[in-house]
C-alpha cells in the first residue's frame, strides 16, 4: 500500500483457512516439539512475503480477506512470540491496512459524515499503534532496551542496527509516523517524532535506495513536518525525486505524498493538480506488485483534486517547473 504487498500469500504458502485448520488438528496430546514443528513451519510459510495481495486490482476484496490473515498470524505469534518474520509481516499488514482502508475511508468521510470519519480515525490510531507495537518487539529482538532508548537519545538508539534491519526498521517507522500524523493533538504522540525520524534515518543511512524508493517516499511526508521540528520542504522535493527516478514513475504515492505535504503548504494550487494528475496518470498494471497501493493513492488523489476549493485560498498559475519535468513522469 504505501509500497509493498500488504501481508501477502503466494501460491507456495498453505491458504489462510488451512493454516487454522492445520494447527486444530494437531492434537494436544503430541508431543510438544511436533507442535512446535508445525507452528514454526506455518509461521513460516505466513510471515513469508508474496504479491498475491498486492498485485490484486479490486480492494475491496482485499480489504474483506486482509483481517482474517492478520489475525491467524496474531494466534500464531502467541505460539512464537519472538518470531521475527511475523512480527515484521504484523507490522506492515497492520499498518497498510489502517492506511488503505481505515484512514482512506475516514478522509473520503469527512464532508458526508464527521462524526464516522472521527471514528474512523481513532480506528485507524488504534490499528498503527498496534503495528508500532508489533515492530518495536522485532527491533528488541535484534537490539535489547532500544525501545526505552528511542524514548531517551533516539539517534544513538539506532546506530547498532545493520542494513538486515532496514525492512523492520522501515515498517515500524511508518507505523509510528501514521500514528503521529493522524494523532498530532496528542502531546505525547507527538512527542515520539524524533523517534520515527531516527528510524528513518538510520533506514536511510543504511539502504537509501531500498524497495525502489520506498524510504525516500517516507521522508517526503516526514520532511514535510515544519521547520521547527526538524522538516524541510527542500529536502522533500529532493527525496521526492528520488522516490521517482527509483520506482521508474510506476508509483502514485509520491506524487501524492509530495502534493498535501508540501505543495498545500506552499499555496501552489496549479503545482498542486499537476502532481495529483500524475498520480492519476500511473498505469496500476505497469509494474503489477505496485497495483493495489496505485489503486489506493489514486482513490485518494481523487480526493484532493476535489477538495482543493478548500485547500487553497487563492488559485494560483505558477507552474510545477523544468526540475520536476525531467522526472519520469507517467
Amino acid at each position: 500500500m504505501a509500497h509493498s504487498g500488504t501481508t501477502a500469500m503466494t501460491h507456495r504458502r498453505l491458504a489462510p483457512h488451512r493454516l487454522a485448520l492445520l494447527l486444530v488438528l494437531v492434537p494436544l496430546g503430541t508431543a510438544c516439539s511436533i507442535r512446535g514443528m508445525a507452528v514454526n513451519s506455518v509461521a513460516n510459510a505466513m510471515a513469508a512475503s508474496g504479491d498475491n495481495f498486492s498485485s490484486d486490482n479490486d480492494p475491496e476484496f482485499i480489504r474483506s480477506a486482509v483481517p482474517f490473515g492478520l489475525k491467524t498470524m496474531e494466534a500464531l505469534l502467541q505460539e512464537k512470540p519472538e518470531h521475527a518474520g511475523l512480527l515484521l509481516a504484523l507490522t506492515s499488514g497492520f499498518t497498510q491496512y489502517a492506511y488503505a482502508f481505515i484512514e482512506t475511508d475516514a478522509l473520503l468521510l469527512e464532508d458526508e459524515d464527521p462524526e464516522r470519519a472521527r471514528a474512523e480515525r481513532a480506528r485507524a490510531l488504534r490499528m498503527y499503534l498496534r503495528a508500532r507495537d508489533y515492530g518495536l518487539r522485532g527491533l528488541e529482538l535484534r537490539q535489547p532496551g532500544v525501545t526505552s532508548a528511542l524514548m531517551l537519545n533516539p539517534d544513538s538508539a539506532v546506530g547498532g542496527f545493520t542494513r538486515e534491519d532496514v525492512p523492520q526498521l522501515y515498517w515500524t517507522g511508518a507505523a509510528w509516523g501514521a500514528a503521529v500524523s493522524i494523532g498530532m493533538r496528542d502531546p505525547a504522540l507527538l512527542a515520539d517524532y524524533p523517534a520515527v525520524r531516527a528510524l528513518f534515518r538510520r533506514a536511510y543511512a543504511l539502504d537509501p535506495d531500498w524497495d525502489e524508493g520506498a524510504l525516500h517516499e517516507g521522508l517526503i511526508a516526514l520532511e514535510s513536518v515544519p521547520e521547527p521540528m526538524g522538516g524541510s520542504r527542500a529536502r522533500a522535493r529532493e527525496h521526492f525525486e528520488h522516490a521517482i527516478r527509483l520506482s521508474g514513475g510506476n508509483k502514485a504515492g509520491p506524487y501524492v505524498s509530495l502534493a498535501t505535504g508540501v505543495v498545500v503548504a506552499e499555496q501552489n494550487r496549479r503545482e498542486f493538480e499537476e502532481l495529483l494528475q500524475a498520480a492519476l496518470a500511473v498505469d496500476p498494471d505497469a509494474e503489477p506488485r505496485h497495483r493495489l497501493a496505485n489503486l489506493i493513492m489514486q482513490r485518494r488523489a481523487r480526493h484532493f483534486l476535489d477538495r482543493a476549493d478548500y485547500l487553497f485560498f487563492e488559485e494560483q498559475s505558477e507552474p510545477a517547473g523544468d526540475r520536476l519535468r525531467e522526472l519520469p513522469w507517467p
